[in-house]
């Protein structure tokens, strides 16, 4: 697999680093994550459970082993830095300036591992007016703006349905630590990412910044074309009390649908920029989707060239012909369910590894790893170091 033979200390927490060290464990990477030595990782804790795991954790920490280690202990830093010395990538998710107090900052890993690549995930990065303030994923879309666009129909904001600042950090940090990999093969040097969530939400969302580039504003969401300002870009409640989407804005997708309806006379308004003047089709289109239900108009799109989907229900989205096909709900022996991987190489496929580790379950053997004795593994143990 892709990343056969690279070592990787996981210090993060919750959801954008562990997801970053999962998908580098899908593709062979040796991950050991790191945990406190009384509750472990906090996800371990959240949500519902199948047996004594949470699907969460399960979700974020298949394949890898784990280590239970006090790093407020000189002597649970000393073991981190001995097994960093053979590492490759060191993540952390902690507030600023945590790791430099526990002395598993850069800077120390780096005084024994020169070309380590270490990566920091925080809510507003590393420096700035914002560095300590404490924040999770709703209040970095909320500070950033983000939020303000995510809106109801009386204009209030609603919560999210994916959390966007956990995973575009997520697959940011993946992306900056694969290019690091790829340059210490060129200069043998590694580096050093500091990767913001906010900073990760404005840079995805290009195609939301005219209002505010262009008229120094902040953007109307009803006159935004992904907003709900264009027509065949909206979602329309149907005569069940389900709902369908039109999702494609081109005008080639309003000539074909408008003219199976026969309302020609409105492909025109189409072309008009979102808002008010594409108003006229959005009502005509809130009363027509609510003369059928979700399943007829299904039937009515099939082969029709028009971007269109039902809104599924979550558990309907697992269980897709699609999805199944794509190997994006995978079963084990046991017959729990679990999610695929999203990068499909041809040549390397990852591979899963159904099984997230026990508390602790690896730290015994991690430490002995290091040259420990028997004798001194059990007096870490005894003294809360491990």
């Amino acid at each position: 697999m892709k990343l056969d033979g690279v070592k990787v200390l996981d210090l993060s927490l919750f959801l954008p680093g562990p997801t970053v060290t999962q998908m580098m464990a899908d593709h062979g990477a040796r991950v050991i994550k790191i945990e406190n030595v009384s509750e472990g990782e906090p996800n371990r804790q959240i949500g519902q459970r199948r047996g004594d795991e949470t699907v969460y954790f399960t979700c974020t920490h298949r394949g890898k082993q784990s280590l239970t280690l006090n790093l407020k202990s000189a002597r649970g830093v000393s073991i981190f830095l001995g097994l960093a010395q053979t590492a490759d990538v060191v993540i952390e998710s902690f507030r600023p300036g945590v790791v430099e107090r526990l002395g598993v900052d850069y800077e120390s890993v780096r005084a024994v591992k020169p070309d380590i690549i270490y990566a920091s995930i925080s809510a507003f990065g590393q420096d700035g007016p914002l560095v300590n303030n404490p924040a999770h994923d709703l209040a970095v879309e909320a500070m950033c703006g983000l939020l303000s666009n995510n809106v109801d129909a009386e204009g209030s904001p609603v919560l999210p349905g994916i959390p966007a600042g956990d995973m575009l950090a997520a697959t940011l940090t993946l992306a900056g630590v694969l290019m690091a990999l790829f340059r210490r093969e060129q200069t043998g040097e590694g580096d050093y990412l500091d990767v913001a969530m906010m900073d990760s939400i404005l840079a995805c969302m290009p195609n939301n910044m005219g209002a505010v580039f262009a008229d120094n504003r902040p953007p109307v969401p009803q006159e935004e074309r992904t907003w709900g300002g264009n027509a065949m870009y909206r979602i329309y409640a149907t005569k069940d009390a389900k709902h369908i989407v039109l999702g494609g804005s081109e005008l080639k997708f309003a000539r074909n649908l408008l003219t199976k309806l026969g309302r020609e006379d409105l492909i025109g308004l189409c072309a008009e920029p979102p808002g008010p003047k594409q108003r006229p089709v959005v009502e005509y289109f809130d009363e027509l989707f609510k003369t059928r239900t979700q399943a007829q108009w299904v039937s009515f799109f099939d082969g029709l060239d028009v971007c269109f989907a039902p809104v599924n229900d979550l558990r309907a989205g697992l269980d897709l012909a699609q999805t199944v096909h794509r190997e994006m709900c995978l079963v084990d022996d046991a017959g729990r369910e679990h999610l695929g991987i999203p990068i499909k190489y041809r040549l390397e496929p990852g591979c899963v590894n159904f099984h997230a580790p026990g508390h602790g379950e690896h730290t015994r053997e991690l430490v002995a790893s290091l040259g420990y004795s028997e004798g001194e593994i059990g007096e870490f143990a005894a003294d809360g170091v491990i």
